[in-house]
């Protein structure tokens, strides 16, 4: 399963690093992609849990503002 999440908030190579580490550390997941050009994270794994992703994005501080 294979999800694109929208992420507001990002400015620089810290804040893709601190977005990436938040998903990684969610159950399920097994790959992270973070692009902060386009301002997208491509979440992979399985059993995904979309209020999941969006609390760890905003606990690191971003807001999730649409999932894909």
């Amino acid at each position: 399963m294979t999800k694109t999440l929208d992420v507001e908030g990002m400015t620089c190579k810290h804040c893709v690093m601190h977005v990436t580490q938040a998903l990684k550390e969610l159950a399920g997941v097994t790959i992270v992609q973070v692009d902060l050009a386009t301002k997208k994270a491509v979440v992979e794994g399985t059993n995904l849990d979309d209020s999941a992703m969006k609390a760890a994005v905003a606990d690191a501080g971003y807001e999730v503002v649409a999932i894909h």
